[in-house]
């Protein structure tokens, strides 16, 4: 059946493609989300430092306030008496004496942290000194009766221009804390703005990376669901299709065993009488060659021609047409038992590999040992379904092939050994250390009636070719490692249960 025009199907996007888009895009989110945690924090520490500025800013201007209002309320008290001489008008400036000094204070804290201020500050602490004594002054004479002396101090104005260097200094500080709490607020309000701005745009970044990601595996996803769907709809005609492929070359494969049978059954009968007549021929020529050889010579040149024919060219000519036939015989046999082996029936029943192994490796183990070699086998594997005749033909083949084959002058060493492999298959390694198959053989050893390397020893050049008929009949396949000189191993590979294999060829 031809199945060429089976339908191409369209490939999804490739694995390697949705990787580096994936990584690609979790980059992008990466470096995103990177810059808006780090834009973040900086944006927060900016914050942070204007919100310290206008706490800063905040607290020495209320601490000024509240040291030039003190100071006011002490003045308006020290007027107040001078003019009525009543205590009472003495309560804001004893009220105020308490609180100037702790506001002196706080206002040196604030300003501590600029140097700048070092000088202002000194100078402000000398004109309230001064202030504060004039008015303590002033107050000491009202209550002793020198109302006219303390007027007189008052009007020296030393006190008045204290007072006034005093609240230029206070005016100057306010004036400088409320520009930095302008510029504060508008430092912080441009960081909100900054921050909104980023955590937007960083938002639309995260999206857009977390929409192209589910995009490209949407994408993915539907394509590789269109192709499940363009696979199920071909896989509808195509079990049909190479279910009559394996009909057609199973009845193919049953015609060409029936022809290679018949062809060397008819190819046997000739073979039998040309051998039979070479026997009677053989017969004559010696009773001929016999009595030539008893008569006498003559000199008749005729005579000796046919004397020499008779006792050295005939015998001769019978003795090659013996050995071609024989080794024709020999090839239709090895034709003959391959055709048989592949119309025999299976019969799978669950075998032990470790007895069949050990049971093989008996019955070479007379002549490995006659040169001090050995053979051993490792098994690691659960009874298998398989045909056992078919087993046994295949071990003893391969180990009679390395015995065959042994480096002369090295005792021969064989281990057959057993394990599992994926898939439900078992693999079986045959290892020897012969004199090795060359890499260019490795191949044609398998091919009938070809041999490898030079050839010491007598055969047809069927052997593995049969154990590959073998082999692939029980589901499996025969591959080999091999080096000249050192040794060759091969590797069997087979179902666990031959039973499936069968069920599968059957449908």
């Amino acid at each position: 059946m031809n199945m060429s025009h089976a339908r191409t199907l369209p490939l999804p996007i490739s694995s390697t493609t949705l990787v580096r888009s994936t990584i690609i895009l979790l980059l992008v989110g990466f470096l995103a989300l990177a810059g808006i945690v780090g834009t973040t924090i900086w944006l927060v520490e900016r914050s942070q430092v204007y919100f310290n500025e206008v706490v800063e800013a905040r607290d020495a201007r209320t601490t000024t306030v509240d040291l030039r209002t003190a100071l006011q309320d002490a003045e308006t008290g020290q007027r107040g008496f001078i003019i009525t001489a009543d205590e009472v008008y003495l309560e804001p400036y004893e009220a105020a004496l308490q609180v100037v000094g702790q506001r002196l204070e706080d206002l040196a804290r604030v300003l501590e942290p600029y140097p700048q201020a070092d000088q202002p500050m000194a100078d402000l602490r000398n004109d309230i000194d001064i202030k504060l004594a004039e008015m303590a002054q002033t107050i000491g004479l009202v209550r002793n009766g020198q109302i006219a002396e303390a007027a007189e101090i008052v009007r020296t104005d030393a006190g008045k221009a204290a007072m006034d260097r005093s609240r230029v200094f206070f005016d100057a500080l306010i004036r400088a804390a409320d520009d930095r709490l302008t510029t504060g607020v508008a430092d912080q309000r441009n960081a909100a703005t900054a921050l909104r701005w980023v955590t937007i745009l960083g938002a639309f970044v995260i999206f857009a990376v977390v929409g192209g990601a589910a995009w490209t595996v949407l994408t993915y996803t539907n394509e590789i669901a269109a192709a499940r769907r363009e696979i199920e709809a071909a896989n509808l005609t195509l079990e049909e299709r190479v279910r009559e492929r394996t009909s057609d070359l199973g009845r193919a494969n049953e015609e060409i065993q029936r022809f290679a049978y018949i062809v060397t059954h008819d190819l046997r009968a000739p073979l039998v009488n040309i051998m039979g007549f070479t026997s009677e021929l053989e017969t004559s020529v010696g009773e001929l060659s016999a009595y030539m050889a008893e008569r006498p010579d003559d000199g008749d040149p005729k005579f000796a021609d046919a004397k020499l024919a008779a006792t050295e060219d005939l015998p001769e000519a019978i003795t090659f047409i013996r050995a071609a036939t024989r080794k024709m015989d020999s090839l239709i046999n090895a034709i003959l038992k391959i055709s048989r082996e592949g119309r025999r029936q299976l019969k799978p029943e669950s075998l032990d590999l470790a007895e069949i192994a050990e049971a093989t490796a008996t019955t070479v183990q007379h002549q490995v040992a006659e040169n001090g070699g050995s053979v051993s086998h490792d098994i690691h594997v659960p009874r298998l379904v398989s045909d056992k005749l078919s087993l046994e033909q295949v071990l003893g083949n391969l180990l009679d092939n390395a015995v065959k084959y042994q480096q002369p002058g090295r005792p021969l060493s064989m281990v057959i050994r057993g394990r599992q492999a994926p898939a439900n298959r078992i693999e079986i390694e045959v290892e020897d250390n012969g004199r090795g198959i060359a890499a260019s053989d490795h191949e044609r050893v398998f091919e009938l009636f070809r041999r490898a390397g030079t050839q010491t020893q007598p055969g047809e050049g069927i052997g593995l070719a049969h154990v590959r008929t073998l082999v692939r009949s029980l589901g499996g396949d025969i591959t080999l490692r091999s080096e000249l000189g050192v040794g060759t191993t091969f590797i069997i590979t087979l179902p666990r249960d031959l039973r499936s294999f069968i069920g599968n060829q059957a449908k």
